[in-house]
Protein backbone atom coordinates (compact mmCIF):
# COMPACT_ATOMS: atom_id res chain seq x y z
CA UNK A 1 0.00 0.00 0.00
CA UNK A 2 1.50 3.32 -1.11
CA UNK A 3 1.33 6.00 1.55
CA UNK A 4 1.86 9.54 0.32
CA UNK A 5 3.32 12.30 2.43
CA UNK A 6 0.61 14.83 1.62
CA UNK A 7 -2.77 14.85 -0.11
CA UNK A 8 -4.06 18.27 -1.17
CA UNK A 9 -7.79 18.61 -1.87
CA UNK A 10 -8.44 21.31 -4.46
CA UNK A 11 -6.40 22.96 -7.21
CA UNK A 12 -7.34 26.57 -6.68
CA UNK A 13 -5.07 29.27 -5.25
CA UNK A 14 -4.80 27.61 -1.81
CA UNK A 15 -4.11 24.07 -3.00
CA UNK A 16 -1.54 25.10 -5.57
CA UNK A 17 0.10 27.46 -3.08
CA UNK A 18 0.34 24.58 -0.58
CA UNK A 19 2.10 22.40 -3.17
CA UNK A 20 4.57 25.16 -4.00
CA UNK A 21 5.46 25.88 -0.38
CA UNK A 22 5.68 22.17 0.55
CA UNK A 23 8.09 21.51 -2.31
CA UNK A 24 10.20 24.45 -1.25
CA UNK A 25 10.31 22.91 2.25
CA UNK A 26 11.51 19.56 0.89
CA UNK A 27 8.23 17.65 0.66
CA UNK A 28 7.85 16.11 -2.81
CA UNK A 29 5.53 13.10 -2.40
CA UNK A 30 2.39 15.14 -3.01
CA UNK A 31 -0.91 14.33 -4.69
CA UNK A 32 -3.44 17.04 -5.59
CA UNK A 33 -7.01 15.93 -6.29
CA UNK A 34 -9.31 18.24 -8.24
CA UNK A 35 -12.92 17.43 -9.09
CA UNK A 36 -12.94 19.65 -12.21
CA UNK A 37 -10.95 19.21 -15.41
CA UNK A 38 -8.62 22.17 -14.86
CA UNK A 39 -7.16 24.38 -12.16
CA UNK A 40 -8.65 27.66 -10.95
CA UNK A 41 -11.14 26.98 -8.17
CA UNK A 42 -13.90 29.54 -7.83
CA UNK A 43 -12.38 31.65 -10.61
CA UNK A 44 -12.68 28.72 -13.00
CA UNK A 45 -16.30 28.12 -12.01
CA UNK A 46 -17.54 31.72 -12.11
CA UNK A 47 -17.83 32.87 -15.71
CA UNK A 48 -20.81 35.20 -15.49
CA UNK A 49 -20.57 38.44 -17.51
CA UNK A 50 -18.54 41.10 -15.73
CA UNK A 51 -16.91 38.71 -13.25
CA UNK A 52 -13.92 40.38 -11.61
CA UNK A 53 -12.13 40.70 -8.29
CA UNK A 54 -12.85 43.58 -5.91
CA UNK A 55 -9.31 43.44 -4.47
CA UNK A 56 -6.51 45.10 -6.51
CA UNK A 57 -4.61 42.69 -8.75
CA UNK A 58 -1.23 43.42 -7.11
CA UNK A 59 -2.69 42.25 -3.80
CA UNK A 60 -4.81 39.41 -5.16
CA UNK A 61 -1.87 37.12 -5.84
CA UNK A 62 0.72 35.37 -3.71
CA UNK A 63 3.77 37.38 -2.71
CA UNK A 64 5.90 34.44 -3.86
CA UNK A 65 4.26 34.26 -7.33
CA UNK A 66 4.18 37.81 -8.60
CA UNK A 67 2.62 38.68 -11.94
CA UNK A 68 4.09 41.89 -13.43
CA UNK A 69 1.65 41.79 -16.36
CA UNK A 70 -1.70 42.55 -14.75
CA UNK A 71 -3.58 44.61 -17.34
CA UNK A 72 -5.69 46.63 -14.90
CA UNK A 73 -5.91 47.69 -11.28
CA UNK A 74 -8.67 45.14 -10.64
CA UNK A 75 -8.32 41.80 -12.43
CA UNK A 76 -11.09 40.14 -14.41
CA UNK A 77 -12.00 36.55 -13.65
CA UNK A 78 -10.47 35.39 -16.93
CA UNK A 79 -7.18 37.12 -16.17
CA UNK A 80 -7.04 35.55 -12.71
CA UNK A 81 -7.62 32.13 -14.30
CA UNK A 82 -4.79 32.78 -16.73
CA UNK A 83 -2.52 33.69 -13.81
CA UNK A 84 -3.41 30.47 -11.97
CA UNK A 85 -2.70 28.42 -15.10
CA UNK A 86 0.67 30.15 -15.52
CA UNK A 87 1.49 29.57 -11.84
CA UNK A 88 0.72 25.87 -12.27
CA UNK A 89 3.10 25.60 -15.21
CA UNK A 90 5.79 27.83 -13.72
CA UNK A 91 6.17 25.51 -10.72
CA UNK A 92 5.61 22.27 -12.65
CA UNK A 93 2.54 21.25 -10.64
CA UNK A 94 0.46 19.54 -13.35
CA UNK A 95 2.03 16.08 -12.86
CA UNK A 96 0.85 16.19 -9.23
CA UNK A 97 -2.81 16.82 -10.11
CA UNK A 98 -5.46 14.16 -10.65
CA UNK A 99 -8.32 15.91 -12.42
CA UNK A 100 -11.91 14.69 -12.41
CA UNK A 101 -11.36 13.24 -8.96
CA UNK A 102 -13.71 14.23 -6.16
CA UNK A 103 -13.16 13.24 -2.55
CA UNK A 104 -16.15 11.37 -1.10
CA UNK A 105 -14.75 10.73 2.37
CA UNK A 106 -11.73 11.09 4.65
CA UNK A 107 -11.02 8.86 7.64
CA UNK A 108 -8.07 8.69 10.03
CA UNK A 109 -6.46 5.44 11.21
CA UNK A 110 -5.08 6.38 14.61
CA UNK A 111 -3.00 3.23 15.00
CA UNK A 112 -1.21 3.79 11.68
CA UNK A 113 -1.24 7.59 11.65
CA UNK A 114 -2.66 7.53 8.10
CA UNK A 115 -5.59 9.26 6.42
CA UNK A 116 -7.59 7.28 3.85
CA UNK A 117 -9.38 9.25 1.13
CA UNK A 118 -12.09 7.68 -1.00
CA UNK A 119 -13.09 9.23 -4.34
CA UNK A 120 -15.80 9.21 -6.97
CA UNK A 121 -13.38 7.33 -9.22
CA UNK A 122 -13.22 4.45 -6.72
CA UNK A 123 -9.54 5.19 -6.25
CA UNK A 124 -8.26 5.28 -2.69
CA UNK A 125 -5.42 7.44 -1.41
CA UNK A 126 -3.47 6.79 1.77
CA UNK A 127 -1.56 9.75 3.11
CA UNK A 128 0.19 10.86 6.27
CA UNK A 129 -1.03 14.44 6.05
CA UNK A 130 -3.91 16.24 4.34
CA UNK A 131 -4.39 19.85 3.25
CA UNK A 132 -8.06 20.70 2.76
CA UNK A 133 -8.02 23.49 0.19
CA UNK A 134 -11.43 23.05 -1.40
CA UNK A 135 -12.51 26.48 -0.17
CA UNK A 136 -15.68 27.76 1.52
CA UNK A 137 -17.23 29.03 -1.76
CA UNK A 138 -16.89 25.88 -3.86
CA UNK A 139 -20.59 25.01 -4.15
CA UNK A 140 -23.53 27.18 -5.14
CA UNK A 141 -27.16 26.81 -4.17
CA UNK A 142 -30.53 28.12 -5.28
CA UNK A 143 -32.34 30.01 -2.54
CA UNK A 144 -35.22 28.51 -0.60
CA UNK A 145 -37.98 30.44 -2.38
CA UNK A 146 -41.56 29.27 -2.54
CA UNK A 147 -42.54 28.02 -5.99
CA UNK A 148 -38.95 27.61 -7.19
CA UNK A 149 -39.72 24.43 -9.12
CA UNK A 150 -42.91 25.80 -10.62
CA UNK A 151 -41.18 28.44 -12.75
CA UNK A 152 -41.16 27.35 -16.40
CA UNK A 153 -38.67 29.86 -17.76
CA UNK A 154 -34.87 29.65 -17.75
CA UNK A 155 -33.13 29.56 -14.35
CA UNK A 156 -29.44 30.47 -14.07
CA UNK A 157 -27.25 30.67 -10.99
CA UNK A 158 -24.41 33.19 -11.08
CA UNK A 159 -21.92 30.49 -10.00
CA UNK A 160 -23.07 28.05 -12.72
CA UNK A 161 -23.51 30.40 -15.63
CA UNK A 162 -25.18 29.17 -18.82
CA UNK A 163 -22.86 30.60 -21.45
CA UNK A 164 -25.10 29.27 -24.23
CA UNK A 165 -28.14 31.29 -23.23
CA UNK A 166 -28.79 34.40 -25.33
CA UNK A 167 -30.22 37.28 -23.28
CA UNK A 168 -30.86 39.43 -26.34
CA UNK A 169 -34.39 40.78 -26.25
CA UNK A 170 -35.28 38.79 -23.13
CA UNK A 171 -37.19 39.87 -20.02
CA UNK A 172 -34.80 39.04 -17.20
CA UNK A 173 -34.87 39.13 -13.41
CA UNK A 174 -31.83 39.27 -11.17
CA UNK A 175 -32.49 38.11 -7.62
CA UNK A 176 -29.89 39.51 -5.23
CA UNK A 177 -27.88 42.70 -4.97
CA UNK A 178 -24.55 41.42 -3.62
CA UNK A 179 -21.06 41.24 -5.04
CA UNK A 180 -21.99 39.11 -8.06
CA UNK A 181 -25.16 41.03 -8.88
CA UNK A 182 -23.46 44.42 -9.05
CA UNK A 183 -21.18 42.98 -11.73
CA UNK A 184 -23.88 41.08 -13.66
CA UNK A 185 -26.58 43.76 -13.89
CA UNK A 186 -24.48 46.34 -15.83
CA UNK A 187 -23.72 43.65 -18.43
CA UNK A 188 -27.27 42.33 -18.78
CA UNK A 189 -28.82 45.75 -19.40
CA UNK A 190 -26.67 46.02 -22.53
CA UNK A 191 -28.52 43.20 -24.31
CA UNK A 192 -31.74 42.27 -22.50
CA UNK A 193 -35.05 43.87 -23.39
CA UNK A 194 -35.71 44.55 -19.72
CA UNK A 195 -33.98 43.74 -16.44
CA UNK A 196 -35.75 43.74 -13.08
CA UNK A 197 -33.46 43.64 -10.04
CA UNK A 198 -35.09 42.15 -6.93
CA UNK A 199 -33.49 43.59 -3.82
CA UNK A 200 -33.95 42.34 -0.27
CA UNK A 201 -31.32 44.53 1.42
CA UNK A 202 -29.29 47.35 -0.17
CA UNK A 203 -25.55 47.23 0.35
CA UNK A 204 -22.85 49.83 0.76
CA UNK A 205 -21.26 50.53 -2.62
CA UNK A 206 -17.93 52.31 -3.12
CA UNK A 207 -16.55 53.46 -6.49
CA UNK A 208 -14.32 51.12 -8.42
CA UNK A 209 -11.21 52.92 -9.69
CA UNK A 210 -10.30 50.34 -12.31
CA UNK A 211 -7.45 51.93 -14.24
CA UNK A 212 -5.51 50.23 -17.00
CA UNK A 213 -1.89 49.44 -16.13
CA UNK A 214 0.36 51.06 -18.78
CA UNK A 215 2.79 48.83 -20.63
CA UNK A 216 5.67 50.90 -19.27
CA UNK A 217 4.63 50.10 -15.70
CA UNK A 218 4.33 46.38 -16.52
CA UNK A 219 7.81 46.49 -18.05
CA UNK A 220 9.17 48.24 -14.94
CA UNK A 221 7.62 45.61 -12.66
CA UNK A 222 9.18 42.84 -14.76
CA UNK A 223 12.62 44.46 -14.90
CA UNK A 224 12.73 45.69 -11.30
CA UNK A 225 10.55 43.39 -9.11
CA UNK A 226 11.24 45.58 -6.09
CA UNK A 227 9.01 48.28 -7.60
CA UNK A 228 6.08 45.88 -7.78
CA UNK A 229 6.69 44.80 -4.21
CA UNK A 230 6.71 48.46 -3.14
CA UNK A 231 3.36 49.03 -4.88
CA UNK A 232 1.97 45.86 -3.29
CA UNK A 233 3.05 47.00 0.17
CA UNK A 234 1.40 50.39 -0.35
CA UNK A 235 -1.87 48.67 -1.25
CA UNK A 236 -1.52 46.26 1.67
CA UNK A 237 -1.11 49.02 4.26
CA UNK A 238 -3.90 51.04 2.68
CA UNK A 239 -6.25 48.10 3.11
CA UNK A 240 -4.96 47.51 6.65
CA UNK A 241 -5.87 51.09 7.53
CA UNK A 242 -9.42 50.51 6.29
CA UNK A 243 -9.94 47.94 9.06
CA UNK A 244 -10.47 50.85 11.44
CA UNK A 245 -13.65 51.62 9.50
CA UNK A 246 -14.77 48.14 8.40
CA UNK A 247 -13.86 45.72 11.18
CA UNK A 248 -14.78 47.91 14.16
CA UNK A 249 -17.50 50.52 14.50
CA UNK A 250 -15.55 53.75 14.93
CA UNK A 251 -15.81 57.36 13.76
CA UNK A 252 -14.06 56.11 10.61
CA UNK A 253 -17.05 53.82 10.00
CA UNK A 254 -19.23 56.91 9.85
CA UNK A 255 -16.78 58.46 7.41
CA UNK A 256 -17.02 55.31 5.28
CA UNK A 257 -20.81 55.64 5.35
CA UNK A 258 -20.52 59.25 4.19
CA UNK A 259 -18.30 58.14 1.31
CA UNK A 260 -20.86 55.52 0.34
CA UNK A 261 -23.70 58.02 0.48
CA UNK A 262 -21.66 60.54 -1.53
CA UNK A 263 -21.10 57.92 -4.23
CA UNK A 264 -24.84 57.15 -4.22
CA UNK A 265 -25.86 60.81 -4.32
CA UNK A 266 -23.43 61.57 -7.13
CA UNK A 267 -24.65 58.72 -9.34
CA UNK A 268 -28.37 58.53 -8.49
CA UNK A 269 -30.46 61.66 -8.94
CA UNK A 270 -33.90 60.25 -8.20
CA UNK A 271 -34.67 60.77 -4.51
CA UNK A 272 -36.91 57.72 -4.14
CA UNK A 273 -34.35 55.42 -5.80
CA UNK A 274 -31.64 56.79 -3.51
CA UNK A 275 -33.85 55.97 -0.54
CA UNK A 276 -34.33 52.42 -1.83
CA UNK A 277 -30.57 52.00 -2.23
CA UNK A 278 -29.51 53.43 1.15
CA UNK A 279 -28.37 50.76 3.64
CA UNK A 280 -29.49 50.88 7.27
CA UNK A 281 -26.52 48.98 8.74
CA UNK A 282 -22.96 49.85 9.67
CA UNK A 283 -20.45 49.65 6.79
CA UNK A 284 -18.57 46.37 7.04
CA UNK A 285 -21.41 44.44 8.70
CA UNK A 286 -22.07 42.91 5.30
CA UNK A 287 -19.50 42.61 2.53
CA UNK A 288 -18.66 45.99 1.00
CA UNK A 289 -19.46 46.29 -2.71
CA UNK A 290 -17.20 47.97 -5.25
CA UNK A 291 -18.73 49.25 -8.49
CA UNK A 292 -18.88 52.39 -10.58
CA UNK A 293 -21.43 51.10 -13.10
CA UNK A 294 -24.09 49.40 -10.96
CA UNK A 295 -26.01 52.55 -10.02
CA UNK A 296 -25.98 53.88 -13.62
CA UNK A 297 -27.24 50.48 -14.84
CA UNK A 298 -30.21 50.62 -12.46
CA UNK A 299 -31.21 53.95 -14.01
CA UNK A 300 -31.23 52.69 -17.58
CA UNK A 301 -34.62 52.87 -19.31
CA UNK A 302 -34.69 49.08 -19.54
CA UNK A 303 -33.91 48.42 -15.84
CA UNK A 304 -36.01 48.65 -12.70
CA UNK A 305 -35.23 48.02 -9.02
CA UNK A 306 -37.90 46.05 -7.16
CA UNK A 307 -37.72 46.10 -3.36
CA UNK A 308 -41.06 44.46 -2.61
CA UNK A 309 -40.43 41.02 -1.03
CA UNK A 310 -40.80 37.99 -3.30
CA UNK A 311 -43.92 36.05 -2.30
CA UNK A 312 -43.47 33.14 -4.70
CA UNK A 313 -42.20 32.08 -8.07
CA UNK A 314 -44.94 31.24 -10.52
CA UNK A 315 -44.90 29.38 -13.85
CA UNK A 316 -44.65 32.74 -15.62
CA UNK A 317 -42.19 34.53 -13.37
CA UNK A 318 -42.09 36.17 -9.93
CA UNK A 319 -44.99 37.31 -7.78
CA UNK A 320 -44.14 39.95 -5.19
CA UNK A 321 -45.96 40.64 -1.93
CA UNK A 322 -47.74 43.63 -3.44
CA UNK A 323 -49.67 41.21 -5.67
CA UNK A 324 -47.86 42.01 -8.91
CA UNK A 325 -46.75 39.12 -11.13
CA UNK A 326 -43.64 39.83 -13.18
CA UNK A 327 -43.56 37.79 -16.38
CA UNK A 328 -40.02 36.73 -17.21
CA UNK A 329 -38.06 34.75 -19.79
CA UNK A 330 -35.15 34.09 -17.43
CA UNK A 331 -34.25 34.47 -13.76
CA UNK A 332 -30.65 34.96 -12.65
CA UNK A 333 -30.04 33.91 -9.05
CA UNK A 334 -27.16 35.99 -7.69
CA UNK A 335 -27.88 34.62 -4.24
CA UNK A 336 -24.55 33.30 -3.06
CA UNK A 337 -23.04 29.96 -2.21
CA UNK A 338 -23.62 26.94 -0.05
CA UNK A 339 -20.98 28.20 2.37
CA UNK A 340 -19.37 25.25 4.15
CA UNK A 341 -19.42 26.57 7.72
CA UNK A 342 -19.88 22.98 8.94
CA UNK A 343 -16.87 21.53 7.13
CA UNK A 344 -16.26 20.18 3.63
CA UNK A 345 -19.12 18.58 1.65
CA UNK A 346 -17.97 15.03 2.45
CA UNK A 347 -17.62 13.11 5.73
CA UNK A 348 -14.37 13.61 7.67
CA UNK A 349 -13.86 10.96 10.37
CA UNK A 350 -11.17 11.60 12.97
CA UNK A 351 -9.84 9.91 16.09
CA UNK A 352 -12.23 7.58 17.85
CA UNK A 353 -14.75 7.75 15.02
CA UNK A 354 -15.65 11.39 15.64
CA UNK A 355 -17.28 13.14 12.68
CA UNK A 356 -16.30 16.68 11.78
CA UNK A 357 -19.67 17.59 10.26
CA UNK A 358 -21.44 16.54 13.46
CA UNK A 359 -19.07 18.53 15.68
CA UNK A 360 -19.26 21.60 13.44
CA UNK A 361 -23.00 21.38 12.77
CA UNK A 362 -23.76 24.31 15.04
CA UNK A 363 -20.43 26.03 15.67
CA UNK A 364 -17.29 25.35 13.65
CA UNK A 365 -14.09 25.72 15.68
CA UNK A 366 -10.43 25.26 14.87
CA UNK A 367 -7.11 26.35 16.29
CA UNK A 368 -5.72 29.31 14.36
CA UNK A 369 -8.19 28.36 11.58
CA UNK A 370 -5.91 25.50 10.52
CA UNK A 371 -6.04 22.61 13.05
CA UNK A 372 -9.05 20.92 14.66
CA UNK A 373 -8.79 18.77 17.79
CA UNK A 374 -9.44 15.10 17.04
CA UNK A 375 -8.42 15.41 13.39
CA UNK A 376 -4.63 15.13 13.49
CA UNK A 377 -2.32 15.69 10.53
CA UNK A 378 -5.17 17.57 8.81
CA UNK A 379 -4.73 21.23 7.88
CA UNK A 380 -7.51 23.56 6.74
CA UNK A 381 -7.08 26.40 4.29
CA UNK A 382 -9.64 29.22 4.79
CA UNK A 383 -10.85 27.37 7.87
CA UNK A 384 -13.03 28.77 10.68
CA UNK A 385 -12.50 32.44 11.58
CA UNK A 386 -9.94 33.16 8.89
CA UNK A 387 -12.00 35.52 6.72
CA UNK A 388 -10.88 39.12 6.19
CA UNK A 389 -13.28 42.02 6.08
CA UNK A 390 -10.83 44.57 4.73
CA UNK A 391 -7.81 42.95 3.05
CA UNK A 392 -6.94 40.29 0.48
CA UNK A 393 -7.93 36.72 1.33
CA UNK A 394 -4.68 35.52 -0.23
CA UNK A 395 -2.70 37.43 2.39
CA UNK A 396 -4.43 35.32 5.05
CA UNK A 397 -3.96 32.14 3.02
CA UNK A 398 -0.21 32.79 2.90
CA UNK A 399 -0.16 32.76 6.69
CA UNK A 400 -2.11 29.50 6.75
CA UNK A 401 0.28 27.96 4.22
CA UNK A 402 3.27 28.86 6.36
CA UNK A 403 1.64 27.35 9.45
CA UNK A 404 0.51 24.16 7.68
CA UNK A 405 3.91 23.59 6.08
CA UNK A 406 5.56 23.90 9.49
CA UNK A 407 3.13 21.35 10.91
CA UNK A 408 3.57 18.92 8.01
CA UNK A 409 7.36 19.10 8.02
CA UNK A 410 7.34 18.58 11.79
CA UNK A 411 5.34 15.37 11.32
CA UNK A 412 7.51 14.07 8.49
CA UNK A 413 10.94 15.09 9.79
CA UNK A 414 10.29 13.60 13.22
CA UNK A 415 8.45 10.54 11.87
CA UNK A 416 5.40 11.26 14.01
CA UNK A 417 2.34 9.07 13.94
CA UNK A 418 0.20 12.10 14.54
CA UNK A 419 0.12 15.72 15.64
CA UNK A 420 -3.20 16.67 17.22
CA UNK A 421 -4.00 20.10 18.63
CA UNK A 422 -4.93 19.93 22.31
CA UNK A 423 -8.60 20.44 23.19
CA UNK A 424 -7.84 22.97 25.94
CA UNK A 425 -5.65 25.02 23.61
CA UNK A 426 -8.33 25.08 20.91
CA UNK A 427 -11.07 25.97 23.41
CA UNK A 428 -9.05 28.81 24.92
CA UNK A 429 -8.23 30.20 21.47
CA UNK A 430 -11.87 30.16 20.32
CA UNK A 431 -13.19 31.74 23.50
CA UNK A 432 -10.82 34.63 22.89
CA UNK A 433 -11.80 34.87 19.20
CA UNK A 434 -15.52 34.99 20.02
CA UNK A 435 -14.91 37.58 22.72
CA UNK A 436 -13.07 39.80 20.27
CA UNK A 437 -15.73 39.28 17.60
CA UNK A 438 -18.39 40.84 19.83
CA UNK A 439 -16.78 44.24 19.27
CA UNK A 440 -16.76 43.99 15.45
CA UNK A 441 -19.13 45.39 12.84
CA UNK A 442 -20.09 41.85 11.74
CA UNK A 443 -21.91 41.40 15.04
CA UNK A 444 -23.67 44.77 14.94
CA UNK A 445 -27.10 43.47 13.97
CA UNK A 446 -27.29 42.84 10.23
CA UNK A 447 -27.85 39.43 8.64
CA UNK A 448 -25.02 38.03 6.53
CA UNK A 449 -23.51 34.75 5.36
CA UNK A 450 -20.75 35.31 7.91
CA UNK A 451 -23.14 34.13 10.65
CA UNK A 452 -24.94 30.88 11.40
CA UNK A 453 -28.69 30.96 11.92
CA UNK A 454 -28.23 31.47 15.65
CA UNK A 455 -25.81 34.37 15.10
CA UNK A 456 -22.51 32.56 15.70
CA UNK A 457 -19.60 33.91 13.66
CA UNK A 458 -17.42 31.05 12.43
CA UNK A 459 -16.17 32.96 9.39
CA UNK A 460 -14.26 36.13 10.18
CA UNK A 461 -11.01 36.98 11.93
CA UNK A 462 -11.47 39.90 14.37
CA UNK A 463 -8.29 41.80 13.71
CA UNK A 464 -5.70 43.06 11.27
CA UNK A 465 -4.04 40.92 8.63
CA UNK A 466 -0.75 41.86 10.25
CA UNK A 467 -1.94 40.36 13.54
CA UNK A 468 -3.11 37.21 11.79
CA UNK A 469 0.21 36.72 9.98
CA UNK A 470 2.12 37.18 13.23
CA UNK A 471 -0.13 34.57 14.83
CA UNK A 472 0.47 32.09 12.00
CA UNK A 473 4.24 32.45 12.18
CA UNK A 474 4.13 31.26 15.79
CA UNK A 475 3.95 27.45 15.64
CA UNK A 476 4.25 25.97 19.15
CA UNK A 477 4.64 22.20 19.38
CA UNK A 478 3.46 22.43 22.99
CA UNK A 479 0.00 23.28 21.65
CA UNK A 480 -0.25 19.75 20.23
CA UNK A 481 -0.19 16.15 21.34
CA UNK A 482 2.65 14.68 19.30
CA UNK A 483 2.87 10.89 19.18
CA UNK A 484 6.04 9.32 17.79
CA UNK A 485 6.03 6.07 15.87
CA UNK A 486 7.16 2.99 17.77
CA UNK A 487 10.61 1.48 17.21
CA UNK A 488 9.04 -1.47 15.38
CA UNK A 489 7.52 0.81 12.75
CA UNK A 490 9.60 1.47 9.67
CA UNK A 491 11.01 5.00 9.85
CA UNK A 492 10.50 7.22 6.84
CA UNK A 493 13.45 9.16 5.48
CA UNK A 494 13.00 12.78 4.39
CA UNK A 495 15.29 15.56 3.28
CA UNK A 496 13.73 17.83 5.88
CA UNK A 497 15.76 19.17 8.78
CA UNK A 498 14.38 17.50 11.91
CA UNK A 499 13.39 19.91 14.64
CA UNK A 500 13.13 19.35 18.35
CA UNK A 501 9.77 17.90 19.26
CA UNK A 502 8.20 16.79 22.52
CA UNK A 503 6.22 13.58 22.08
CA UNK A 504 3.54 12.40 24.47
CA UNK A 505 1.11 9.55 24.30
Amino acid sequence: MAIHDTLIVGAGFSGLGAAIKLRQAGVHDIVIVERADRVGGTWRDNVYPGVACDIPSLLYSFSFVKNPSWSSAYPSGAEICDHIEEMTDQFGLRPLIQFGTEITGLSFDESAGVWTATTNQRTIFHTRTVVLASGPLADHKFPDIRGLDSYQGHKIHSAAWDEGYDFTGKRVAVIGTGASAVQIVPELVKTAEFVKVFQRTPGWVLPRLDLRVPGAVQALFAAVPATQELARQALYWGHEASAVALVWNTPMSRLMARLGRAHLNRQVKDRWLRRQLTPDFTPGCKRMLVSSDYYPALQRANCKLIDWPIATLSPAGIRTSDGIEHHLDAIVFATGYDVHLSGPPFPVTGRGGRLLQREWASHAEAYKSVSAHGYPNLFFMTGPNSGPGHNSLLVYVEGQLEYAVTGITTILANNLRYLDVRADVQDRYNREIQKRLRATTWMSGCSSWYLTRDGYNASMYPGLATQYLRLMRDFQIEDYTALARSESETPVSHDIPAGAVTTTA
